[in-house]
């Protein structure tokens, strides 16, 4: 899958037949992120040093796809350590127009990315930006966000997915036709694990049934459950529908519960 955090990505069925880990969000088979990225002229301003306002209104993000974290500087020169929450390696290696959030910010401003590297053993990307010039200045942005435009995402391959299109789908028994429950996360893993909130209709212990009916009714409603999102056990993703069809071995959905 492949995530961008917006605020995320998810891929699709990799050579194994599984489906792999993509990044606005990591690499593999892609949950949302990138589209084009649009080069941008004239440089931008001279960041201003970052004074936290705890008093700040909080900003709306719903348009908004975050891309990376601004960790700390990188040498002397102004370079910035970035850490990624995007698969797509364009976000942070192609020249161009990104926005930057701000610790004390409403809104992402416009700054040019001017180069970018990765460094594989760290899982961080090295990046400069117009207008930081010194340690100092680089210093200023950290904890900053990198964001892009929702509209902003790539195209995908077939059976690739965001993860913003996957987080609230509702997840079925593909026999029974049952609902299990809700998305509400995508974690990242060997291969990703779809989050799911069980509804409260649904007992994965029905065998085991209580007389206190209502308290197992309220126990459910606070659990969730981690489903790889693989080929052989969420076969079927209809987006229109907004559902997941999973066809679990026996005992997963009482693994984590």
């Amino acid at each position: 899958m492949k995530h961008e955090e917006a605020n995320k990505e998810i891929g699709g069925t990799g050579a194994n037949g599984q489906r792999g880990r993509g990044a606005e969000g990591q690499r593999g088979k892609r949950v949302g992120g990138n589209s084009k990225i649009q080069n941008v002229q004239s440089p931008a301003p001279n960041p201003k040093p970052v004074v936290p306002n705890t008093q700040s209104p909080v900003p709306n993000l719903d348009n908004w796809l975050e891309i990376g974290k601004i960790v700390s500087p990188q040498g002397l020169s102004g370079e910035l350590k970035v850490y990624p929450v995007s698969d797509f390696p364009e976000r942070f290696e192609v020249p161009g127009k990104r926005w930057l959030l701000r610790l004390d910010g409403t809104e992402p401003q416009p700054i040019e990315l001017l180069t970018g590297r990765y460094i594989s053993n760290k899982n961080l990307y090295v990046i400069k930006l117009a207008g930081v010039e010194t340690c100092d200045q680089a210093e200023a942005l950290r904890g900053c966000k990198l964001m892009v435009p929702v509209s902003d995402r790539p195209q995908l391959a077939e059976d690739e997915y965001h993860v913003l299109d996957l987080i609230g789908l509702e997840v079925f028994m593909q026999a029974s036709g049952e609902l299990v429950g809700t998305v509400i996360d995508i974690i990242p893993a060997g291969n990703d694990l779809l989050e799911v909130k069980f509804h409260e209709s649904f007992a994965t212990d029905k065998g085991q049934m209580t007389n206190d009916k209502e308290q197992m009714t309220n126990d459910k409603k606070q659990k969730t459950v981690l489903i790889p999102f693989v080929e052989a056990i969420a076969p079927v993703v209809d987006l229109k529908s907004n559902r997941i069809e999973i066809t679990p071995p026996p005992g997963l959905l009482e693994i984590n519960n």
